[in-house]
This record gives structure tokens, C-alpha cells and sequence, in this order.
């Protein structure tokens, strides 16, 4: 056995060896004097993470009610589920918000019944942590699994979306759950 991983290594680092070779000849140059600067084919960095929030409307209310959560001040006591600290639609620092589930008509006013019963029960309501959670996109995220008639689909910028939710659950005890396939 041991022989075998002998040889293994011993083609393999010919193998690199010669490929080297064969670059450095190709090239005609010293290997320190070839470019290794960025080549341009990557995409701008910039979109990292996306922040969500949920905004109902009941058929006979006047206006919006907003739920998102949001990190600032938590480590000082704020709560991190807010609740109308900005409007509907509102810009999120310059970025244009995407509507992920637009629901209207006979039967909405359950649905948000249901959603506002998601957010009075979701587990972390004074806690926040950007990674792994939990953060806006898991209280987003448990909302659209406490009402699975939202179908609500995050993207996979939504940072903390996996991040499981379970009742009871501290910031530090929750568990992360894989993306399901």
C-alpha cells in the first residue's frame, strides 16, 4: 500500500513538474516575471447579502404595517423585531426592494393573520447576529415556514435564511439547517 501512494506522489509531482516546465518554456521567461494580476472575468464585487422584511396590508386597513428585523442597537437593548421603521417599499441604502410574494383578494386577511401570529412567535425577537443568524433573513425565513401558503422563496443572498428556528431557542443555541435541495 504504501508503495502505491509512493508512486502516486512520485507521478503526480512529475506530472506538475513537467506542466510547469511546459509554461515556463511557452512563455519564454522567467516564471517571477509572468502576470498573475486579476484577469478581469470576475463579476464587480458589491451584493453580499440582501436584507427582508415582510409588509401586510388587511383589505380594510388604511395603511402598510412593516416587520423586519434589524441589528442596530440590540447590543443596547433595542428589540431586533421592528415594526414600521420605514415604509412598504422603501429604498434599503440605495438598493431597490424586490417583491418576492405579492398576495391579494378573497382569503389575504387569514394569510396575514397567520403571518402576524409568525411574528409574535418567532423565537429571537432581541437578538441579532449577522452570521449565521439570527437576522432578518431568518425572521423572514420563519415566517414564510410558519405560513407556507406565502411560498415564499429567498434568494441565496438572503444570508441567515437557513438559519433553524426552534422554539425556545437562544441566539446562540439555535442550529443552522442546511438549504433544503
Amino acid at each position: 500500500m504504501r508503495r502505491r501512494l509512493a508512486l502516486a506522489v512520485l507521478v503526480a509531482t512529475v506530472v506538475v513538474t513537467v506542466a510547469g516546465c511546459a509554461t515556463l518554456r511557452r512563455a519564454g521567461t522567467n516564471f517571477w516575471e509572468l502576470e498573475r494580476g486579476p484577469s478581469g472575468q470576475a463579476p464587480d464585487p458589491g451584493l453580499f447579502a440582501v436584507h427582508t422584511w415582510i409588509a401586510v396590508k388587511p383589505r380594510d386597513a388604511i395603511s402598510y404595517t412593516r416587520y423586519e428585523v434589524i441589528g442596530w442597537g440590540v447590543d443596547r437593548g433595542a428589540p431586533a423585531v421592528r415594526v414600521n421603521r420605514a415604509g412598504p417599499d422603501n429604498y434599503w441604502f440605495g438598493d431597490r426592494p424586490e417583491r418576492l410574494v405579492d398576495l391579494r383578494g378573497d382569503g389575504v386577511d387569514t394569510i396575514i393573520a397567520r403571518v402576524e401570529s409568525a411574528v409574535a412567535s418567532y423565537p429571537y425577537p432581541s437578538a441579532y447576529r449577522i452570521w449565521p443568524g439570527p437576522n432578518s433573513n431568518t425572521f423572514t425565513a420563519w415566517v414564510g415556514r410558519s405560513v407556507p401558503e406565502l411560498k415564499l422563496k429567498l434568494p441565496l443572498t438572503a444570508i441567515g435564511k437557513d438559519y433553524w428556528c426552534r422554539r425556545g431557542a437562544t441566539a446562540a443555541g439555535g442550529l443552522y439547517q442546511p438549504p433544503a435541495e
